[in-house]
């Protein structure tokens, strides 16, 4: 059974939630600001943390900046309906999905469902190692090496990155990366794998040979470039 905690300062909305998720098997604690919140995270590990951006006393991306530094548990931030700056707040900040409201009760539960087949999935792979160049992943241990020293990503990045490392010089479509690294369809305007993506290059150090590690082909999709990474036509 999986252990989730609930963040949210709307009282109904967390009752709701809680008795939902317990009925499909869930483990669910609840707190109603990021204050009370992060009092838990601090004593408990949780599978996945489920966090409204605002609320009082602290706010959840205040919260959220705290769990980075500590550990890479899935965060799964319920924002703002059509409010963009939160979702790439959000997301900068190293949320792994987002989800906006207003939401049915089995959005939620599917969303979550996906997120922690990730990491199974993750952890159950078999493979000891990727490597491509300068950087070595390690599926099984949730570990990326990159020049010989340990690059801390969250789950979600963790996942874009081997999908990159083992289709070197391939373009890869943003609408097959949504599905295969966040498990949901590219809706219109959602920025959630470039966000993604930009926080892990700015993680990871510059190539040895100076070159750059992906091109971004508009409207299309991104390639892992390779030593002889082929040309694509733009067009």
């Amino acid at each position: 059974m999986k252990n989730l905690l609930l963040i949210d300062d709307d009282k109904e909305l967390v009752s709701l939630l809680d008795k939902n998720l317990t009925s499909e098997g869930f483990i669910v604690e609840t707190a109603y600001d990021g204050e009370e919140g992060l009092n838990k995270f601090l004593i408990k590990d949780y599978d996945l943390i489920i966090l409204d951006g605002v609320m009082p006393r602290m706010s959840g991306f205040e919260m959220l900046k705290l769990i980075r530094q500590k550990t890479d548990t899935p965060v799964l931030m319920l924002t703002a309906e059509n409010d963009q700056t939160e979702q790439v707040i959000s997301l900068g900040m190293g949320a792994d999905d987002y989800l906006t409201k207003p939401f049915s009760e089995r959005d939620l539960s599917g969303r979550i469902k996906v997120m922690l087949r990730r990491i199974q999935y993750k952890k159950g792979n078999a493979d000891n190692k990727i490597s491509h160049l300068d950087i070595e992943l390690f599926p099984s241990q949730q570990q990326a090496l990159c020049q010989e020293r340990t690059i801390e990503l969250t789950n979600t990045e963790l996942l874009l990155l081997e999908k990159f490392l083992t289709n070197p010089g391939q373009l890869l479509e943003k609408s097959a990366l949504s599905e295969q690294v966040l498990g949901k369809k590219l809706q219109k305007f959602d920025r959630s794998i470039d966000m993604h993506l930009s926080n892990l290059r700015r993680k990871l150090p510059t190539r040895l040979d100076g070159q750059m590690r992906v091109k971004n082909f508009r409207g299309r999709g991104y390639m892992w470039l390779d030593n002889d990474a082929p040309s694509v036509n733009e067009h």
